[in-house]
């Protein structure tokens, strides 16, 4: 049963509807450049108005889907200045609705339609840094969004442990609702749980329509709580080639992520991701928040 309202596709939210040049797809610099944080507190408003109108709970995500190593040296960060960006965007988004659940977001190491890895321990080393730093601000959760294999959330969970936190693994699947890496969601679902379960799973940057192939009935479907689509019903390749935004066909979501909920009732946590904003998110929650 649907509990708790998330935010939706934000950075092509701030690159499509509000012209903000987004590095490497990165919008956590933002959050220390004033301007960029008078947005971002707009642009998350929108979500706790959302959330107050359903009568449900608030889930803010940090907005550092590309706040590793890798990505930000990309854009000039070296490890303290990350450790602080990922520290100021904890401390940021509680600023925004002091009863929200804080969640800290683990980006791929790699691309988020890419197959990543295959080595657990390296993933968990490589995540541990970010995770850390979370830690250290005082996050109510890790998730860790858009893996493409099981290898790499075996790693972010291992390292979430070690920090001792809560997390959740959020997978996006293909058309045939298969990672990239073409493992099935049940069968990775399994794998993790196996080498080390995380609190719950999710699945997001897929359209609902995408979902309905990878589910057989098995008992790993109790395990997704979260699931957060994307407006279009495009494949990834498609997406990544698209110079203009696919906000999709809203009727066709609507219709789409209520057929896909009944056939998940654990879902408790509901967004958008790519081409979706707060209307979008509105619309799935059925709700007219107050402008």
């Amino acid at each position: 049963m649907l509990q708790w309202v998330t935010d939706g596709g934000l950075e092509t939210d701030l690159l499509f509807h509000h012209g903000v040049d987004l590095p490497e797809f990165a919008a956590f610099p933002l959050v220390e450049d004033a301007d960029g944080a008078k947005l971002l507190e707009r642009y998350y408003a929108g979500y706790a108005a959302i959330a107050a109108a359903a009568g449900a709970g608030l889930v803010l995500e940090t907005p550092t889907w590309r706040a590793n190593p890798d990505w930000a040296a990309k854009l000039g960060y070296d490890a303290p200045a990350l450790d602080r960006a990922n520290r100021a965007a904890v401390a940021f988004v509680r600023g925004i609705a002091d009863a929200a659940q804080i969640s800290g977001v683990i980006g791929p190491r790699g691309d988020g339609y890419i197959a990543a890895g295959t080595q657990a321990d390296e993933a968990a080393e490589y995540h541990a840094a970010q995770i850390g730093s979370f830690a250290a601000a005082g996050v109510d959760v890790v998730h860790a969004m858009t893996l493409t294999g099981p290898a790499e959330a075996i790693g972010v969970v291992r390292a979430a442990r070690d920090a001792g936190l809560p997390v959740g693994i959020s997978f996006t699947v293909e058309t045939d609702g298969r990672l990239p890496d073409g493992t099935a969601l049940g069968q990775a679902i399994a794998m993790v749980d196996a080498a080390a379960a995380p609190d719950w799973y999710g699945v997001n940057c897929a359209h609902p329509t995408h979902v309905p192939p990878a589910l057989d009935g098995g008992a790993w479907q109790d395990r997704i709580r979260v699931f957060r689509p994307n407006a279009s019903t495009m494949t990834h390749e498609e997406l990544d080639a698209m110079e203009v935004l696919d906000e999709g066909d809203r009727p066709l979501l609507q219709s789409s992520t209520a057929a896909l909920l009944a056939a998940l009732p654990s879902v408790t946590t509901l967004g958008g991701c790519c081409g979706t904003d707060a209307s979008h998110v509105a619309l799935l929650w059925g709700v007219h928040p107050a402008s």
